[in-house]
């Protein structure tokens, strides 16, 4: 968070501890690219799995479905993070050379965007008028308000594409792993009660950390990321219910 230089003289001292303070909401916006991955990779390879046990009954091959799954999982997730980041940073960029190009070709059709937009805000008369002057009097600033009010987007910082992509990575990884941990120490048919049941806590603990660190209830939003999560891997187990392979005499 920027530190103002604020007269302190007039700001009561709790006030300016609690504006410089970071806000532990703003720790929401690290956690997304973790929840992404862990999250995807977790149901996905969860899927893979009971689909691959229920069809096989095979630890084996349970196993190296899962890995092969987790593998492949964690380089396409760190490729779409890298690529929708670069692909929203190209898009906030094309729409602001175009605001340039609408400010320099038809100045009074944009001011008069600028009009509209703060009134709709509650703003009239004299004081519409001046802030209308003021934002149109630096294209910097005229098209930085066009982009956030009318286009509602915000630009994107391309070095952090990379580092995106690495988190989404590592944590699809670590997801993955999650369903397939009980497939090294026990039977198939227990494997695949006991990744369930691992994984649903895992998905309700993400959701209670993700409602505390941005809004929201905890209980519920750990109900709902287990329950969606585990629904949608079961489809992967009727999927290979369905398909069973024959058993050899």
């Amino acid at each position: 968070m920027r530190e103002f230089d604020f007269p302190k003289s007039k700001i009561h001292k709790d006030e300016y501890d609690h504006h410089i303070r970071k806000d532990p909401h703003q720790q929401a916006s690290a956690l997304s690219d973790i929840i992404l991955g862990g999250q995807d990779g977790l149901v996905n390879v969860l899927g893979v799995i009971l689909g691959v046990a229920a069809a096989t009954g095979d630890p084996y091959i349970v196993l190296v479905a899962g890995l092969a799954a987790t593998f492949a999982e964690s380089v396409s997730m760190a490729a779409v993070a890298y690529t929708s980041t670069i692909a929203d940073a190209d898009y906030y960029e094309s729409e602001m050379e175009r605001e340039y190009r609408h400010i320099k070709e038809v100045p009074n059709l944009e001011r008069e965007e600028i009009r509209s937009i703060y009134a709709e805000k509650g703003f009239s008369g004299g004081l519409l008028e001046r802030i209308v002057e003021t934002i149109t009097a630096s294209p910097d600033v005229w098209v930085a308000v066009m982009m956030s009010e009318e286009h509602q987007i915000q630009p994107v910082n391309r070095k952090i594409a990379f580092r995106s992509a690495i988190i989404v990575g590592i944590a699809a990884i670590i997801g993955s792993l999650i369903p397939l941990l009980p497939f090294l120490f026990t039977t198939v048919s227990l494997g695949i009660l006991l990744s369930i049941g691992c994984s649903a806590l895992v998905l309700f603990i993400v959701g209670v950390v993700k409602a505390r660190m941005t809004v929201g209830s905890p209980g519920k939003s750990g109900l709902e990321m287990a329950v969606i999560g585990t629904v949608s891997a079961l489809v992967g187990y009727g999927v290979g219910a369905l398909l069973k392979a024959p058993s050899v005499p």
